[in-house]
This record gives structure tokens, sequence and C-alpha cells, in this order.
């Protein structure tokens, strides 16, 4: 079983890597191009104060990230987040996901983080299905404003309430 660990810069190329297959191969990260290395700043901007994780193997290799940002930067939202997490496709239900879920779910209630929203691509059925499992409910569906290689889909927010 992997581990976690905090991430940190070092793991740019793992982390862009893994998110990357998902750009190119489906539907449940939304951008059309591979993003680049540098936009790892970006992701630690916007996740700044809140946990960020990487999963490892038994030889350190990186196989999964997660994190928590904020929903809205504006004050009455302090409450709640948005999760977003990643897992090397061969890696994919072994309780990765679960795992990640876990911490980031015991880090937020200790900051007194409230709600955690899930944006999912309805296309991403396994991502729905592994939400629902954990508690999430769906909070709003946006029928059709994504669309991504010529397929228009809906986009579909869940919540689940600690």
């Amino acid at each position: 079983m992997a581990t976690l660990r905090r991430m940190n810069n070092e793991d740019r190329i793992s982390v862009i890597d893994i998110f990357n297959h998902y750009v190119e191969q489906s539907f449940a990260a939304f951008p059309e191009e591979k993003i680049p290395y540098a936009y790892f700043d970006e992701i630690f901007l916007r996740s700044d104060g809140y946990p960020r994780i990487v999963a490892e193997n038994q030889d350190g290799s990186v196989v999964g990230f997660a994190l928590l940002r904020p929903y809205n930067p504006i004050p009455a939202f302090r409450g709640t987040c948005e999760i977003t997490y990643f897992i090397k496709p061969d890696m994919t239900g072994r309780g990765l996901g679960t795992l990640m879920l876990g911490f980031l779910l015991e880090e937020a209630k200790s900051t007194g983080i409230r709600n955690i929203l899930a944006e999912i691509s309805s296309i991403n059925k396994d991502s729905i299905r592994f939400h629902h499992r954990r508690g999430f409910k769906e909070c709003g569906r946006f029928p059709g404003i994504g669309r991504k290689k010529g397929i228009y889909f809906d986009v579909i927010w869940m919540q689940l309430t600690l």
C-alpha cells in the first residue's frame, strides 16, 4: 500500500505527469491540452493554506496526489472547499482514493471546514460513483456547459457536509 506525505516542489513533474495523463486520455481533467510543469506553481498558489498530499509507492515514486483549495476566497465561504485528486491509472481501484480522501477529511475537520465540494464531468461515471459511495450528494448540475474533444458534457457538483 502507498504512504501519504505532504506535497512539495520536488513533486512537480510527477504531479503534472499524472494530471496530464487524464487531460489526454479522459474527461476527468477538463483541459484539452497538456499543462506545462510551471502550472504546478499555480496549483500551490490556489491551495495555499490547505492540505495537499502525494501518495508514494514503496520505491518512493509518486502514484497519486490530492488537495483541498478554497471554493471561493470571500470570507463568507471560508468553511467550504473543493477537492481534487488524481491517481496513476495502473494504481486505481486499490484504495488510494479512499486513503487520500480520508486524510483530507480529517485535515478539513481540524481546520473548521464544514463542506467539501467536488466538480465532476458527467462523463466521468467512475468518479461520480466513487463520491456517491463515500457520502457525497449531487448538489448541482450545469447541463452541457463543458466541451472537450468536440463532446459536450454536464458539470456536476457533489457535496459532502462534515
